[in-house]
């Protein structure tokens, strides 16, 4: 289908916003003299802020593109994950984060090391790394989508592009000054996705009559699915039941907002425990609202399309290329790179504080000097945001909706990290071997569950906790025998 270049005013929007932001993040992030400021942010992040970017950080532009492109092509299913992400984000307020607050902890990690010992921190970054990278590499594929399709580039050169601006400010501010720029990129890309959707339902001939009209034919506006059309047998190979949404999101959001270092990063710079417990549950519920807004403008892109031969992540890029006027044009593409650079940055942050504190500086950096510290952060921030571009260029040529790959992709191995974390918490004579046996085997059971296609990509994070519970109590019971 043929795109429309944008207009110069859209340039011109599009060039301030970003230089805009990454002034924003090198002012409000302030000067570092230690991996303390770098990291944490010296611990005063108000919660509202945190909150904010929280949100941010976990919806970015997968929310941006691929959830309307689902609404597009299915219905509203994928809203019941999102009332398990608020489930379990309660769970992680309760049961993790007085556990990390027992300490002084640094990272998500920190917390295995004082429970089981530095070999199962260690393991847990390392997992950390690998996991983060891969599905942060698909989001950032996801953002380079409407960044080729305007200037007429190939993805490589738009990954870059976006790498390269949220890199200068990820360098130099720190997570503080990433967290303050999340603040304004979240009001940005919301309000961008809310014009949209205005702008859209002005143009239709009978506004929203026209969308309810065209999802009541399709049953778009289907939101609960019990998942036993086809029978018990087919139950757990659907990714959107009521179920499988409820207690495969709550899973899936105890372990990215209970034991990832993206989020978990964030929680640890607000003052005390009763603010981090204020920002992990009221960006449970924001999520749900904005969720809702996304998958409304997907069903709005259906009655103002119909269906088309394309796919289904790049039929908002192409409306908002395609049909918004000039300067509407360039504030939503902004919001769209809002959307992005929001989980760029905390993905380079997490990524190089956890190989700083869970790896480096146990093994190698113990008596190094702050400022030696600071700059070897520094330098792996800059490795991080180069190993994301190549990520991100590996999943160029793939047919599946973005959004589906990267959640695929951390319940993976979601499943024994929170399962190790859980272990840690309920069962305490659990030792560091079995935490690691129970840990890479959780990890082995679901490379089967994925290459047999036993269950749906929303179970996994569900059944590699149980498994690596179940394997891990049985080793300690043995242990326990034995002495």
């Amino acid at each position: 289908m043929q795109i429309n270049q944008p207009h110069l005013i859209d340039y011109v929007i599009i060039i301030c916003y970003l230089v805009f932001i990454a002034v924003w993040g090198i002012v409000l992030g302030g000067k570092q003299r230690s991996i303390k400021d770098y990291f944490l942010g010296s611990d005063v992040v108000p919660w509202w802020a945190v909150c904010f970017a929280i949100v941010a950080a976990e919806t970015s532009t997968l929310t941006f593109i691929s959830i309307p492109g689902l609404a597009y092509l299915t219905n509203l299913n994928f809203l019941q994950l999102t009332f398990g992400y608020l489930i379990g984000r309660i769970i992680v307020a309760y049961v993790f984060l007085p556990a990390y607050y027992k300490g002084e902890l640094s990272t998500a990690y920190a917390f295995l090391e004082n429970r089981f010992g530095v070999k199962t921190r260690s393991f847990a970054s390392i997992v950390f790394l690998f996991t983060r990278t891969a599905a942060d590499g698909v989001r950032l594929f996801a953002t380079a989508i409407p960044l080729k399709l305007m200037l007429d580039i190939s993805y490589p050169v738009a990954i870059v592009i976006i790498a390269f601006v949220t890199l200068i400010y990820t360098y130099t501010g720190g997570v503080k000054g990433i967290i303050w720029v999340d603040v304004v990129q979240m009001l940005i890309y919301l309000g961008g996705a809310i014009i949209a959707g205005i702008f859209m339902l002005n143009i239709m001939p009978e506004g929203w009559a026209s969308v309810v009209d065209a999802a009541l034919l399709e049953n778009k506006f289907k939101v609960f699915n019990l998942g036993f059309e086809n029978g018990f047998s087919g139950f757990f190979n659907q990714p959107y039941t009521l179920l499988g949404g409820l207690i495969g999101g709550a899973f899936l959001s105890m372990a990215s907002h209970g034991t990832d270092q993206l989020i978990v990063q964030r929680l640890l710079t607000t003052k005390n425990l009763v603010n981090s417990k204020k920002a992990i549950i009221g960006s449970g519920v924001i999520v749900i609202i904005q969720f809702a807004i996304f998958l409304i403008v997907g069903l709005m892109l259906y009655a103002y399309y119909g269906k088309l031969d394309v796919k289904s992540d790049e039929i908002f890029p192409m409306f908002i290329i395609n049909v918004l006027p000039p300067g509407l044009t360039g504030i939503i593409i902004a919001g769209l790179f809002a959307a992005a650079m929001s989980t760029l940055a905390g993905s380079m942050s997490s990524l190089s504080s956890s190989t700083m504190l869970d790896l480096y500086i146990p093994y190698f950096g113990k008596f190094d000097s702050d400022k030696k510290q600071l700059m070897v952060s520094r330098l792996f921030t800059i490795m991080w945001a180069t190993l994301l571009v190549g990520a991100a260029m590996f999943f160029m040529e793939s047919s599946r909706a973005v959004v589906e790959i990267a959640l695929s992709i951390a319940s993976f191995t979601y499943g024994g990290l929170l399962g190790t974390f859980l272990l840690g918490i309920f069962n305490k004579k659990s030792s560091q071997e079995d935490a690691l046996a129970g840990f890479a085997a959780g990890i082995f059971i679901m490379i089967t569950v994925i290459s047999l296609k036993l269950v749906a990509w929303t179970w996994f994070t569900f059944v590699g906790v149980i498994a690596t519970l179940l394997i891990g109590s049985f080793l300690t019971s043995l242990s326990s025998r034995e002495r």
